[in-house]
């Protein structure tokens, strides 16, 4: 049985899966008449076509029980997708490099601190959004056009993945 644990969130170690949408530590520059500071461009909404479309929309997920047996992941190979939290709550990020299948031996597990949001670039393998309470809201941005977005891969019954998180 392959047994992941979630390191700590940070921008350098989701890289290779997508952006990590944060202000600490980053850039920012004021407007409104110098009341708001922006932070800019902090991820990249990835669209697959012109005619595809950015689509903004409200998850609310459920806490699943764990350790977690992981049966699937999924990717979406036509556009990128962020979950930000709106509750500040932290939240599990489980992914895999983009490929064919996802590698059960290449997936990694952050948690967020709750300031922070994930952006996964296109055909990035992940799990559905994982709350680390009862019942969270998040904030997700994604791509919606003619075509399947949404491919999700379930591993073999003698595949045994667990995500451990003691919260």
């Amino acid at each position: 049985m392959l047994i992941i644990r979630p390191e700590p969130l940070s921008a350098e170690a989701f890289r290779d899966f997508g952006e990590v949408i944060e202000t600490r530590g980053r850039d920012h520059f004021m407007i409104n008449n110098g009341s708001t500071q922006r932070y800019h461009r902090l991820a990249e909404v990835m669209l697959g076509t012109p005619e595809d479309r950015g689509i903004i929309s409200i998850f609310r997920a459920q806490r699943l029980p764990m350790p977690l047996d992981v049966k699937m992941l999924e990717r979406h190979p036509l556009g990128s997708q962020a979950f930000v939290p709106l509750k500040q709550n932290p939240f599990l990020v489980l992914v895999a490099p983009a490929s064919d299948e996802p590698d059960p031996s290449a997936i990694r597990a952050f948690i967020t601190d709750g300031t922070q949001g994930v952006n996964y670039h296109p055909g990035v393998w992940h799990h559905p959004v994982l709350a680390c309470v009862e019942e969270d809201d998040f904030l997700v941005v994604d791509r919606e056009g003619e075509g399947n977005n949404c491919d999700e891969y379930f591993f073999a019954d003698n595949t045994r993945i667990q995500l451990v998180h003691d919260a």
